[in-house]
């Protein structure tokens, strides 16, 4: 302080002791605020982890949609044949047929709402791991390239700004040396 009054003499300690705290955050204020944006949907359809969740998905769930399927057109075609029937079948025929086929519809219906109760509780189990993966390759990110704040969503951004890219290569980057290394 006192070699900086000697260029000043004619400031008062305090003034310039003053001018230098209202000086110090200005300057701090003057450091480049960087912020960033990260495309989650982007991430989920392109990067490998995600693909890979839902290939697993598919795959798990394949079958019983394959089944949901048949049993749906095997419904059809019975409600098509019984429509065609009806007419000529008797009151009591007619009637037991009916009921047959509400149940069957009845029974469809479960398994379809249990079907997709299933495919998705998976879906927000692999969706949630992948989320995790990629929001540590986002700190990684923003920590690595100095970056003050990343966004994941917005109602606008800047193109410049987006890094979805850089997490897409990176999380794919982790997910070859996991895989690298699990295989070992």
């Amino acid at each position: 302080m006192k070699s900086l009054s000697r260029h000043l003499p004619d400031l008062p300690l305090a003034l310039l002791l003053g001018l230098l705290a209202v000086a110090a955050p200005a300057q701090a204020q003057a450091q480049e605020f960087r912020a960033g944006f990260v495309n989650t949907d982007r991430v989920f359809r392109e990067a490998n982890t995600a693909r890979a969740a839902q290939a697993k998905l598919e795959q798990e769930f394949s079958r019983r949609e394959k089944d949901l399927i048949e049993l749906g057109n095997t419904l059809k075609t019975a409600t098509e044949k019984f429509e065609r029937e009806a007419p000529t079948l008797a009151e009591s025929q007619r009637a037991a047929r009916q009921r047959q086929l509400v149940d069957q519809d009845r029974d469809f219906q479960r398994k379809r709402r249990e079907f997709q109760e299933d495919l998705s509780v998976r879906k927000n189990e692999e969706l949630s791991q992948v989320l995790e993966r990629a929001n540590k390759v986002v700190k990684q990110v923003a920590e690595s390239e100095k970056y003050d704040v990343i966004l994941q969503e917005a109602v606008y951004i800047n193109p410049k700004h987006d890094i979805t890219d850089k997490v897409i290569k990176a999380l794919n980057a982790a997910a070859s040396t996991s895989a690298k290394d699990a295989a070992k």
